[in-house]
């Protein structure tokens, strides 16, 4: 779990993925030549700070978001967030202006609900803001702030230690109103005639999704996937015999918002591990969900 601890300690609140972008770069030059394949990497100018990792002849491209939510310094030590994330009084949060490093709390005024800080001086205006990464790892569970989506990514870069012909897409902005996907599976589209994506994301426990009993595959959100493809999922995942479990919402979405609108016929699914205590510094994983979203996906992108 150290590459984990390391993804989830790194800010990159949405719009300002940059460092973990780089560390993404600098991971896949220092460990692909011990992956099965070597891919093609793709990160310019044309993809902002995205990453496109290219294996073999590509039937299937994966996404996972790097960014998290997090939290905008505004004006008179007022707070705005980026994405949803859960607010409480005395939540701490860290970053780094002109003026140096930030380790502040979360304030919360009792009349009005505004979101503010607490700290020896004003902050500069613009300046992003995360919570502190407390990383606690047990025998049975991962928890620390970021698994959102870091347990995605982690996921993403585990697969390409083994992964022969597949995309793997590193995307911006998801906690915040997407855009990146779109510029993305345009040109993985055209590119490599690419049209089944895998959504590397992390869900929720609720009522049907428990801890610890296997991935997610999700039927449906705000959105809902062809039913076709879905079911050639579903099929994979029962025959593997790896464990896992079936989600259906009426709310949430994911990078797949931008697929489903896009002029190409994509086929997409949502497949992740739950997750408690979401968008908090405290978000909680069971391991076993981990190691089966990994193995699904290894299989997956042999299958599909």
């Amino acid at each position: 779990m150290q590459l984990l601890r390391s993804l989830c300690r790194i800010p990159a609140p949405a719009g300002n993925e940059v460092a973990l972008t780089r560390f993404i770069l600098d991971y896949v030059q220092r460990t692909q030549a011990a992956w099965r394949h070597q891919p093609v990497v793709i990160a310019d100018d044309r993809f902002q700070d995205c990453v496109l990792l290219v294996f073999g002849q590509p039937r299937t491209a994966v996404f996972a978001h790097l960014d998290s939510i997090g939290f905008t310094v505004r004006y008179g030590r007022q707070l705005v967030r980026i994405g949803g994330p859960q607010a409480e009084a005395g939540y701490r949060l860290v970053g780094m202006d002109s003026q140096g490093q930030i380790d502040c709390t979360l304030t919360i005024d009792e009349e009005t609900g505004e979101l503010g800080y607490a700290f020896h001086r004003d902050i500069d205006r613009g300046t992003e803001l995360t919570f502190y990464c407390d990383f606690r790892e047990t025998d049975t569970t991962v928890q620390s702030c970021y698994l959102d989506n870091r347990l995605g990514v982690w996921n993403a870069l585990r697969l390409c230690e083994t992964l022969e012909h597949g995309v793997v897409a590193f995307s911006c902005w998801e906690e915040h109103g997407g855009g990146s996907v779109a510029y993305l599976a345009k040109f993985i589209n055209e590119t490599y005639g690419v049209r089944q994506a895998l959504i590397s994301d992390i869900t929720w426990v609720t009522e049907g999704v428990h801890a610890g009993q296997g991935v997610a595959i999700s039927l449906r959100d705000s959105l809902i996937p062809r039913r076709a493809y879905v079911d050639r999922i579903r099929a994979i995942a029962t025959q593997s015999g790896i464990p896992h479990q079936l989600e259906v919402e009426g709310s949430g979405g994911s990078d797949a918002k931008e697929l489903q609108h896009a002029a190409a016929p994509w086929d997409w699914c949502f497949i992740g591990a739950p997750e408690d205590h979401v968008h908090s510094p405290d978000e909680l994983v069971d391991k076993r969900d981990i190691a089966s979203m990994l193995a699904l996906y290894q299989v997956l992108m042999q299958e599909l």
